[in-house]
Formats: C-alpha cells, structure tokens, sequence
C-alpha cells in the first residue's frame, strides 16, 4: 500500500495553519450541573518553559467542530498513555494542585474530551481494548483483570492496530509498559510492534527495575537491558530519540505507543533514592505487596510524579516539533483507567477497578494540526475501542473480517463534521456491569442492584433514577445482556 492514504488529500492542498489559541479557562466536564473549575496552569512560548512564565487562562475553549475540506498525508501516530491518571489530575481537567503546563498546551491546540472513557477499569483489559479494538471479554487474555498469571496475555495470531497498520506500510514501535502477557509467548514483537523497550509487567520499582515478583524487568526486545537510572527518564529519552530518527525515515508514517507508568505505585518520585532503597529490600525480603506501598506515598508525592509525567512529554513533543513532524502527527493523550487512593476524581465517584465513573472516565486529549483546530472541547461520549478504528481508518488499514471491531471509527466526526449516531459504550468487570446509551448510565455494581444514573447530569452518580426509568433501565440491561453473551465466561476463583 502507497504511504499516501487516497483517502487523505496532499499537504499542498491544505488550507493555512489555525493559529494555536491561548490556554482556556477550561469548562470542567462541559456537564450540567456542575461548576466550572478554572485550569490552574499555563505554558510559555516554548515546550520546556516554566509554568512561571505561562500567560493567564482565557476564556477561548469552544464547542469542537470539524474542518471538512482539509487535506494531508496519513498521519504518524504518538499514542501516549499514562498510568493510573485519574479524571481531574491535570490541571486543563481541573486539578487545584498539581500543574500540567505541556499537556494543557496539547489541549489547547487540539480537543479536549469532557467524556472519554477507558476500556475498561484496570490496566490490562484497556490495554486488550486499544490493540485488538474489540472488548477485552472477547479473548482469554483479556479476562484478567489484570494479567499477573504468565500463561496468559494477548494471543500472538491476534490482530492489532500495530499489525494492521504496518501491513498498511506504517513503521510500528511500543515504549514502556506492556502488561498483555510475558515471555516466552507473549511480546509486542509477535504482536505486530517493530521494536519494543520497555517492561512486561503491571508494575515495577523506578529505580531497581524489580517488578512485583522480584524479577527484572526492562528489556530491548526480548532482551534484557540494564540501566538503573529513573525509569521515566529512560523511557522519555527512548521517545525522543525514536522521534527523532523516525523523522529521518523518508516519509514512511509510523506508529508509536508510548505508555508511561507513571503515575502508577509504588510511590518514587525521582530522586527518591532512600525510598526506592526500602522498597528494593522489601521485595528481596520477599513481601510481594511491597509495589503496592499500601503504607506509602503523599499528595505531594502523587503530585511530583504528575508534573514529572507532564515534562516528560513536553520534551517528547518539543522533539517531534523539531522533528519538523508536528504537523502530520496525530498526539493522542489518555489514561488506561481512572485514579486511585491519591488521585483527584471530583465530581465523580469510585476509581480503579470499578465501573463508576470514577474508575473508567479519563482525561482524553487529541491534537492532529493538519486536520483539527486547536481550542476546542468535545462532549461526545467516546471510549478505547472507538480510537483503534479511528486510527485504522485514517492510517488506510483494514480491520480483519474475521476479529470484528467493537469501536466505532471517530474519523468522520473529527475530520468532516459527521454526527456521531447513537451507540452504547459497554463495559464488563467481574462482579460489575455498565452501559452507557446517551446521557444515559445502566450500572451494576458488587452489590447486585441495577441502578440507573443520568450521567450527563449527575456524573457523581447519586440520583439513582431505576424507579422512575423502568422501561428505559429494562432496555439498557437487555443490551447489555446481549452484548455479555457474545464475550467469553469468567473462569471460575
């Protein structure tokens, strides 16, 4: 296949550049019913200013609307998620504490999502979602939640967005985190991805590389590879090197997963040396829950590792920008699920691992400047698998016929102002159930009680309207009933 996409005119053809507006003062959530909370940071002229040197927010964000007409080569896709990053930690979201001048930058010159959604509640099952674009109930692997057990992950003969889209002429590579199963069966290599740095499991100390069995875990390939340094700087000068040369491939579009684990636990922020320390002699001790650090961490701490995370890709897109690649480069930002114990999710309730609001809503950011004017807000509901087929259609791949996609391409909403019909985002954990169908929320938690929330309104989920909504609450759990049929059972406890 050309790497020019039919489907996505020349650049020449291209009306001029929109100016990238100045940081808004951001409508939290765009919801009924709740307040505005203002964006407590700014950025300076260049990716690496100081938030000190940042303009004061404006009141600029406006209602997203395509620029039908616009023409570009198939873009290069910077797919970076972050770890554990709950709903208002960014400061563009709504965080009073914690500034995130550089993703608040990407915000504004793309679009910023109110109701983006993970895949799921935990890391591995998003992380299923995003690959195969499918929900993770329909493979074995994606029925842990999440993956601990080596004999199991993402089955190899699987297609996945890095597959299809190298078979479509694109040049494929994976940093970081994996956690969709470990070798000798399971790796990015056999997956689809190029290359691959980074570690296969859910967690691992920042320092010592030591995951939760006590096993090293950074690798090049299927290789060991040693370096002790803190393991967010070494995954953000692997992207900014991978940036750089990519730049220098003679226009062969590329896709790169770029997937942090920061802000996940243990609680290290960098240069913690004496807490990585009490961490590594735990876990050499032999107490597997001392990654959890159920005894550690502070808000100042969650915060350090926040804003960490937040230079780290500034000065990924500060490279992709001299790169001379900005423009044809589609930056996607999210979460793999909400937040956890220090994390800040008002207004919504519940986190990690459960199906509220609070575990599944994340903050969603999409910057394309070829295509997308910067300063804009979405309302619509969207979620993991929705981005697998976007990226799918607008890189000129076709989804395999026989893996069927559960998401629903984005690309004509962004890209020529078509509506978003109706749909249900579905999601499925052991012991919880949701659908969401409009403004609409069926959910069922641990307890057994369907409720029925109208989250557009009540994103807090506290006005449980199953007694007034009977028909409508009827409805909702027969789809997603019929939906749960098709996915494979939960293997017994």
């Amino acid at each position: 296949m050309s790497s020019v996409d039919p489907a996505l005119p020349s650049p020449a053809d291209r009306s001029p550049d929109h100016p990238a507006p100045g940081l808004s003062r951001r409508t939290f959530g765009g919801l009924a019913g709740v307040g505005a909370a203002a964006a407590a940071g700014g950025l300076g002229a260049l990716a690496g200013a100081p938030a000190a040197a940042a303009a004061p927010p404006r009141n600029d964000e406006r209602p997203f609307r395509a620029a039908p007409g616009r023409r570009s080569r198939r873009p290069n896709v910077l797919f970076i998620l972050g770890d554990d990053l709950g709903w208002a930690d960014l400061s563009c979201y709504g965080a009073a504490g914690i500034r995130t001048p550089h993703l608040d930058r990407l915000a504004r010159q793309g679009v910023r999502f109110t109701q983006g959604y993970a895949g799921s509640a935990t890391c591995s099952p998003t992380r299923f979602s995003l690959y195969t674009g499918r929900y993770p109930g329909r493979t074995k692997g994606g029925l842990a939640e999440p993956i601990a057990d080596r004999g199991v992950g993402l089955d190899p003969g699987h297609p996945t967005l890095a597959s299809l889209l190298r078979d479509a002429g694109y040049a494929t590579a994976l940093i970081g985190k994996w956690h969709c199963g470990y070798l000798p069966d399971y790796s990015p290599t056999r997956s689809g991805w190029d290359t691959f740095f980074g570690n296969f499991g859910g967690a691992l100390e920042y320092y010592s590389k030591l995951g939760l069995a006590g096993e090293y875990d950074l690798y090049e390939g299927d290789a060991t590879y040693r370096d002790l340094r803190y393991y967010t700087r070494i995954l953000t000068e692997r992207a900014v090197d991978h940036v750089t040369t990519a730049g220098r491939g003679g226009g062969r579009p590329w896709l790169l997963n770029l997937n942090y684990t920061t802000p996940h636990w243990p609680w290290i922020a960098e240069g913690d040396t004496e807490g990585s320390a009490e961490i590594v002699r735990r876990i050499r001790a032999g107490d597997r829950k001392a990654l959890f650090h159920e005894d550690g961490g502070s808000l100042a701490t969650y915060r350090a590792m926040v804003e960490d995370l937040d230079r780290s890709i500034g000065q990924v897109l500060a490279a992709l920008r001299r790169s001379g690649q900005e423009e044809d480069t589609l930056v996607f930002f999210a979460s793999d699920n909400g937040g956890e114990r220090w994390s800040y999710n008002w207004p919504l309730s519940g986190e990690k691992a459960s199906l509220q609001e609070g575990g599944i809503r994340v903050p969603t950011l999409v910057r394309w400047p070829a295509r997308i004017d910067g300063g804009q807000v979405s309302h619509e509901p969207v979620f993991t698998p929705d981005w697998t087929a976007t990226l799918l259609e607008l890189g000129g791949a076709r989804p395999d016929r026989a893996h069927p996609l559960d998401g629903t391409s984005l690309a004509g909403y962004l890209l020529r102002g078509e509506r978003l019909a109706e749909r249900d985002l579905f999601w499925r954990v052991r012991g919880e159930r949701a659908l969401r169908r409009g403004d609409w929320k069926y959910y069922r938690g641990k307890g057994g009680r369907d409720q029925l929330f109208h989250v557009a309104a009540d994103p807090r989920e506290q006005a449980d309207r199953a007694g007034h909504e009977r028909e409508l609450l009827a409805r909702l759990r027969a789809s997603w009933e019929a939906v749960d049929r098709t996915l494979l059972p939960y293997p017994p406890q």
